[in-house]
């Protein structure tokens, strides 16, 4: 059959039956336009719609043809018109069709060898199906430009603190049949997913580092990553666009290539001398006193210290430099170099340094791709625990940051989050958590009855015997002014607090897991600022709203705060900083990054939560349980009026909302 030449939606294929009709007529038999072969649009015949089931193959096959030819007719062959019509449908290139066949039968029945994720094993058989089992990776046996680009990106995964052993890659070289490529195609394509899936979420889950983590779930989709991977233009770029994109992660990965590159030991050796100390002015009449030392323009270059880099005064900049230095190797940050500080600074410890970026690399992955409100300019918070400070961030920029005090190390440590901050509260009222109430309180009360009168505080029982203690608002209360609610699971705030003392020290991990904020009203008037312009607030707005009544204040949009555990990061003179594990979240994730078991730390842990609203043990007094009044979570972020309280507590202020 010359199907080239045919249009098969024309052919009266019942006619073909050379017992009934003449061979030599049989051309008279195809209608096309005027009768004129010529004139047939070649362009438009489609072979692959000639219903072959119906055409006779042991019958004359020269009534489907237009040219006819006795001679031809009768020499013709009898074909296999089914197997014909596959291999005009196939797409593969002849070189490639052992290799199609191969990946068609091992995807049939070996795919959980490769693929053992159901959701991948399921992405990849409807991706290989519709491209007819054709390799990618490779093209008449040789790499293809996508290959050879996932092959580099998957080499490079060191630099994006990765493991390049987590990502085997097969030696396409040494393929030389068809089911050694077929083998090779699908170990570079389990890898490939492999590497997109840690470098977006993480080799390791949050879960298995601790139970007071939180962060949205943001998976790879399989079927999108063989989709933008096979069609980009740069298949290592793509690959590469998996890893975290906000700044501070780049910076990060910039800093391990530098510590990598710097090699045993450290560039510049400062010498041992005398100890240099810079002693601040006091009043008028005490200037200043600033030590001279040759190597002080040495640890100018060492520390980054960039303004006045021959100076050899060893002035306020200097002593910072240093004090910060010693804060992130765990020294006393007095700021003072002497013998130990000398030495710390030339010892550079470039493994420990290396891990200590390598984990909070892995840390990166598990934020929000996105961290502000893209309808108020990117807008978020971000809280740094082992730094303790807190920043306010807009279009890429910092707009304001403020000392903060964080939970102390154990059961009282900062919970990671990411939650949206909805509301303030102005002269808010402290209901006490029950684990504070059960643990210290009602203890403290046993041995001395008048503790709580005395702190200010208000003890109430419910009809049903239940405890509650508050303490109204006031310049006293133990939130001070001011409390930001982002409601989470953990029952954490930031809040304002009456011990401004507290914000002097170095270390800050003092609080019960909430966090204390510096400076709250001018806090809240930079929040308001961004969600609520037309408010037009400012500090001393929020200062005028100081009293006894609370008041919400709510937010039109929420804004986004990610409460992040950086032990290092790079600061905003593009200096590397360091600070210390507080909470051993460092310690945790190496060890278990250097005894994993492949996938298993992917596994999500489900911990046992402690229970905020019912404490554990019987102190004798029972707790509510019925729905008698507000739960405790209600309590402590606000939520819909309730009904009037049960006799024998007492009503609480009216509460004023603000919204806009």
């Amino acid at each position: 059959a010359n199907a080239s030449k045919s249009d098969a939606g024309k052919v009266d294929t019942s006619k073909a039956d050379a017992s009934k009709a003449d061979t030599s007529k049989a051309d008279n038999k195809i209608d096309t336009p005027k009768n004129d072969t010529a004139k047939i649009d070649t362009a438009k015949v489609d072979a692959a719609k000639i219903d072959t089931a119906k055409v006779d193959a042991g019958k004359n096959t020269a009534a489907i043809t237009t040219e006819p030819s006795p001679a031809a007719a009768t020499a013709t062959p009898a074909v296999e018109p089914a197997k014909e019509a596959t291999k005009a449908a196939s797409n593969v290139p002849a070189a490639d069709q052992p290799v199609a066949d191969k990946l068609r039968d091992m995807l049939g029945a070996k795919s959980l060898r490769y693929f053992d994720r159901k959701t991948e094993r399921a992405a990849v058989e409807k991706f290989y199906t519709a491209r007819e089992f054709a390799p990618l990776w490779s093209q008449g046996g040789s790499l293809t430009e996508s290959g050879k680009g996932v092959i580099a990106r998957l080499k490079d995964a060191a630099s994006d603190g990765l493991n390049a052993a987590d990502y085997p890659m097969p030696d396409f070289a040494a393929a030389t049949n068809p089911d050694a490529l077929a083998e090779a195609e699908l170990k570079l394509t389990a890898s490939m997913l492999d590497y997109a899936r840690h470098a977006q979420s993480g080799r390791m889950h949050w879960s298995q580092v601790s139970g007071d983590i939180q962060y949205p779930e943001h998976p790879t989709d399989p079927a999108e990553v063989l989709a933008n991977v096979t069609t980009a233009k740069d298949a290592s770029a793509a690959l590469d666009s998996y890893n975290p994109p906000q700044k501070l992660y780049r910076e990060l990965k910039a800093k391990l290539a530098e510590l990598r590159g710097v090699g045993d030991g450290p560039v510049i050796q400062i010498a041992e001398g005398p100890t240099l100390k810079f002693t601040p002015a006091h009043g008028k009449k005490q200037a200043p006193v600033e030590m001279e030392d040759d190597r002080v323009p040495q640890l100018r270059a060492k520390l980054g210290v960039t303004e006045n880099a021959d100076d050899t005064r060893y002035d306020a900049q200097v002593a910072e430099a240093v004090r910060k230095f010693q804060l992130g190797v765990e020294l006393k940050p007095t700021g003072v170099l002497d013998d130990k500080t000398v030495k710390a600074i030339n010892n550079p410890k470039r493994d420990r340094q290396i891990d200590t970026v390598i984990v909070n690399m892995e840390r990166w992955r598990w934020l929000p791709r996105e961290l502000g409100a893209p309808s108020i300019g990117n807008a978020y918070v971000i809280l740094n625990i082992p730094d303790y400070t807190l920043k306010v961030m807009q279009n890429g920029a910092q707009v304001w940051t403020t000392k903060v005090v964080t939970g102390q190390p154990g059961t009282h440590a900062t919970p990671l989050l990411t939650e949206t901050m909805k509301f303030i509260t102005v002269n808010p009222t402290w209901n006490v958590p029950p684990s504070i109430i059960y643990n210290e309180y009602l203890p403290a009360l046993q041995q001395d009855p008048t503790v709580l009168q005395r702190m200010g505080l208000k003890l109430e029982y419910g009809h049903d015997g239940s405890v509650h203690i508050s303490q109204p608002p006031g310049e006293a209360n133990a939130l001070g002014r001011i409390r930001f609610n982002f409601p989470n699971k953990f029952l954490v705030y930031q809040h304002d607090t009456p011990e401004k003392s507290l914000f002097a020290g170095e270390d800050r991990a003092l609080s019960h897991g909430c966090q204390r904020v510096q400076n709250p009203d001018q806090y809240a008037a930079t929040l308001l600022g961004i969600t609520d312009p037309q408010g037009h607030y400012t500090p001393e707005k929020i200062r005028s709203m100081y009293g006894k009544g609370e008041i919400d204040i709510k937010f039109p949009t929420p804004i986004p705060v990610n409460i992040t555990y950086q032990t290092a990061f790079v600061d905003d003179a593009g200096k590397l900083q360091f600070r210390k594990d507080v909470y051993g979240r460092d310690a945790t994730m190496l060890a278990l990054l250097r005894n994993s078991k492949g996938r298993d730390l992917e596994n999500v842990i489900a911990h046992s939560q402690p229970n905020y609203v019912r404490p554990v043990g019987n102190l004798g007094v029972s707790f509510a349980s019925d729905n008698s009044g507000p739960s405790f979570f209600e309590r402590l972020f606000g939520g819909p009026t309730f009904a009037p309280p049960p006799p024998g507590r007492r009503r609480q202020q009216p509460r004023q909302v603000i919204t806009r």
